[in-house]
């Protein structure tokens, strides 16, 4: 990834400071960040050295180490995570390639991840493969009062 992913200060139901702003330079980690209940061990698990050992100090946590709204937030927060990911002026490429999927239904093919992924029988729940077809949908919303498409599949601006 060129530039990080900036997530902007969190605050709980309250409106005190539950997360203190922060940069990543993956999305899982952007995406974990949000799961400690304490600040250190946000902090800790975003250390790892490699995205796939921080989903697993994070998968790892005890449940009362776990912020008491996660269950409820994560879906919200793993979409944020990933609209910034695809939209950042910093990787064009991630966006076209997102919209490039076309009409395919996307599965994220992991046989350790029931919830993210299809998981080991293939019957997860596959959040993310749901949530980047969600968020390809909005993308394309949100060109089509500028652009069309030929019948060569050639794109033309209708501005």
């Amino acid at each position: 990834m060129d530039a990080p992913i900036q997530l902007p200060d969190e605050f709980d139901s309250h409106g005190r400071l539950f997360r203190k702003e922060a940069s990543f330079w993956t999305s899982e980690a952007a995406y974990q960040y949000g799961k400690p209940r304490k600040q250190e061990v946000a902090d800790w698990i975003v250390s790892a050295p490699a995205p796939h050992l921080c989903a697993a100090a994070a998968h790892g946590l005890f449940v009362y180490d776990v912020r008491p709204d996660w269950g409820r937030i994560k879906i919200d927060r793993m979409r944020a995570v990933l609209r910034l990911k695809f939209t950042r002026s910093a990787h064009p490429g991630l966006y076209t390639s997102l919209l490039d999927t076309g009409d395919a239904v996307l599965v994220e093919a992991s046989r350790a991840d029931a919830f993210g992924g299809a998981g080991k029988t293939g019957n997860g729940k596959n959040t993310l493969g749901w949530l980047l077809m969600e968020l390809r949908d909005e993308l394309r919303r949100r060109e089509m009062p500028y652009s069309c498409t030929e019948p060569t599949g050639r794109a033309v601006d209708a501005r």
